[in-house]
């Protein structure tokens, strides 16, 4: 493991005016890692990611550091956070329906994002990469589909094309902001195994975000459990989900159900 993290958020805080949402949370991503983020909904995961590529509305107060690859993106003019958004760091959202444009084809829409980044780029090459990123996440026929549009494809075929638009510009960071709660258990699994056949492929680090440690625990390397926005428990996943120290996270573990649950006795509540 390398001394110098890529990603390193150090005592970072988020509010909205006088509503606190983060608290002076610190962590560490090291490169070809995968670090999971886990809490219930409102714990301060999504807004811990958006301050990572800087999308957060004009209201959130960000105090702390957020260094990638030795720079602080905080400090970095928006011109500057824009030439790294979408190429340097890239994002899976959890919603594709809501995060493709209905009136773009796919390919487009594919296309759109490798251009900002590429503006000389002829258009031969441009559609090659496209239909190679397409190509990489498995997505069917992309030759003739590359022209459909959000609602011709199924919830799992959007998501690859989600992905497909995310590691176009071959990032060094994805963030996966639960990329699997909307989709079936066999196509959850997929997907998982998509992302991890990718890592590998192209050396990416990822912060995967999701409330279901079932699907954290057969993807991230480390884990941090938030709570409240605040970061409760940290390190190896093994050691986080084996050996839990925080009463949050057993209790987390606890109301997730398992094939050797106690179907006789309630599943544990959050409080």
């Amino acid at each position: 493991m390398e001394a110098t993290p890529l990603l390193e958020i150090k005592d970072v805080s988020i509010s909205f005016g006088q509503l606190p949402a983060v608290k002076n949370i610190s962590l560490n991503l090291y490169k070809g890692n995968t670090l999971g983020l886990v809490g219930e909904s409102g714990s301060g995961k999504s807004a811990t990611s958006l301050a990572l590529l800087r999308l957060l509305p004009p209201s959130a107060q960000i105090t702390g550091s957020i260094t990638f690859a030795g720079q602080n993106l905080l400090s970095l003019s928006e011109e500057e956070m824009r030439r790294h958004r979408g190429r340097d760091l890239s994002m899976i959202f959890q919603e594709p329906l809501t995060a493709l444009n209905p009136v773009l084809s796919i390919g487009e829409q594919i296309a759109e994002a490798l251009r900002a980044h590429n503006p000389a780029i002829d258009r031969k090459s441009l559609k090659e990469k496209v239909l190679s990123s397409l190509r990489q996440v498995a997505l069917p026929d992309p030759e003739r589909r590359i022209h459909d549009y959000p609602h011709q494809f199924s919830g799992g075929q959007r998501q690859r094309i989600l992905i497909a638009m995310a590691i176009i510009n071959q990032p060094r960071l994805l963030i996966a902001d639960e990329p699997t709660t909307a989709l079936d258990v066999t196509v959850q699994a997929q997907i998982l195994r998509l992302l991890k056949d990718l890592q590998a492929q192209h050396d990416l680090s990822m912060l995967f975000i999701s409330h279901d440690l079932a699907v954290v625990s057969q993807i991230a390397d480390h884990v941090a459990v938030m709570q409240h926005g605040e970061i409760v428990e940290q390190g190896p996943a093994e050691t986080v989900f084996l050996h839990p120290s925080h009463p949050y996270t057993r209790k987390l573990l606890a109301s997730a159900p398992t094939m050797t649950t106690d179907r006789s006795r309630p599943l544990a509540e959050i409080p």
